[in-house]
């Protein structure tokens, strides 16, 4: 690890701001101490109305993205950290750059927040998702146990994040042809669990997807990354698992051979009956879902119309149709999209249900993207919870 990696992490204790790409005026003061709307680790605060914590992260109610349009509030955007935010300077940034896989083996390259700036933005409106979004459903749901933490359907946003190509700044540090896969790293602090010290956040990328569409991002809608959405800049993975788009950007390491990590063995793949005896191959694309904007066990009036929202969202391909059920799925009728579907973002979809009788009922929904791929009726258990993919059956009650 490089030794300006100390200096960081003692910048992490205290909030320093840069004006160049400092966060949005109204960030909040990360030195505040717990309230009932903030969690330990987490800078930003969490209204309950708006989010569930969980542990050292913060799910978004997904019933409250019914008035945020297409694209997620920063203030409504779900926190997974694996330990705790850290506040950098952006003018004392560094992304280091190094590895085998460097042109003349060069030992490393540094690139300062300003250089990254002043290579070629893009702009981007992607989904990042946590790999176990859903996983608490694979016990409610299907009667399966899972370990991890017990996401309902919030584990996910989306956002226009601005930022350089992550090909250019490779190229920028001199990636060579025979390079195979890159490792980002995080600036968190070090993961410690089960007593082992696994070290910061890193995961690899095959070469291909890291030259391909992926961003290292320093604006989120607009404004400078929050703190705990990766300021002063993160990688953006498009319709991959979040855990590939590192927060908190720290280095990179560029290699001629396959590269691994805790976050590539140990977690993000599928382990269980299902799959080998050592594990799938770690997890790459994100899955399909689609859910109500109506809160689990929800009260409807019986006798009236409601609109009833959802959204609909597929990382294999874009959204081709949505399908409602209100009868616990003995029929099905389509839902009317809102969106014009696009590859690697989600649709806002509605319909109409006029329930007669009062009582529990169940509605479901599904989606089926442009290739094909249909929302299962379960989804294949894995002993960490990952890509759960079902129809989600969404209790409720009519009055």
């Amino acid at each position: 690890m490089p030794a300006r990696r100390s200096l960081l992490k003692a910048l992490a204790a205290a909030p320093v701001l840069s004006a160049l790409g400092a966060p949005p005026a109204g960030a909040a003061d990360p030195a505040a101490g717990p309230s009932p709307d903030r969690a330990p680790g987490i800078v930003k605060p969490l209204p309950p109305a708006y989010f569930t914590v969980r542990g050292t992260n913060a799910e978004s109610r997904f019933e409250t993205f019914r008035d945020t349009g297409r694209v997620t509030p920063a203030d409504r955007f779900f926190v997974r950290n694996h330990t705790s935010t850290p506040v950098l300077d952006a003018a004392d940034w560094r992304l280091t750059v190094w590895g085998d896989g460097l042109h003349g083996r060069r030992t490393s390259v540094e690139i300062g927040y300003g250089q990254l700036r002043d290579l070629p933005p893009v702009t981007r409106t992607a989904l990042i998702e946590c790999a176990g979004n859903g996983r608490s459903l694979y016990a409610t749901q299907q009667g399966e146990p899972v370990s991890g933490t017990p996401w309902t359907l919030g584990a996910v946003g989306a956002a226009h994040w601005r930022g350089a190509r992550l090909s250019d700044v490779l190229r920028l540090a001199g990636i060579a042809s025979d390079a195979v896969a890159v490792q980002p790293r995080g600036l968190d602090d070090p993961y410690v669990t089960g007593g082992a010290d696994l070290g910061r956040v890193r995961r690899p990328l095959p070469v291909a997807k890291a030259l391909d569409d992926v961003i290292v991002a320093y604006k989120m809608n607009g404004e400078p990354l929050p703190y705990d959405h990766g300021f002063p800049a993160r990688l953006v993975v498009p319709d991959w698992v979040g855990v590939a788009s590192v927060k908190w950007l720290g280095d990179i390491e560029v290699s001629r051979g396959p590269l691994s990590s805790p976050w590539s063995t140990d977690f993000y793949r599928f382990f269980g009956e299902a799959h080998p005896a050592g594990g799938s191959a770690p997890l790459g694309p994100q899955t399909l879902k689609s859910a109500y904007e109506l809160p689990f066990g929800a009260s409807l009036a019986a006798g009236r119309t409601h609109h009833l929202t959802g959204r609909a969202w597929s990382a294999l391909a874009p959204v081709r149709a949505v399908e409602v059920s209100t009868d616990g799925g003995g029929t099905w009728r389509p839902a009317r999209i809102v969106d014009r579907p696009r590859s690697g973002q989600w649709v806002r979809w509605t319909a109409s249900w006029r329930p007669t009788a009062a009582g529990p009922a169940t509605l479901l929904s599904r989606v089926t993207d442009a290739a094909g791929n249909v929302q299962p009726e379960r989804a294949v258990h894995n002993t960490q919870g990952y890509l759960f993919n079902a129809v989600v059956r969404h209790p409720l009650t009519v009055e």
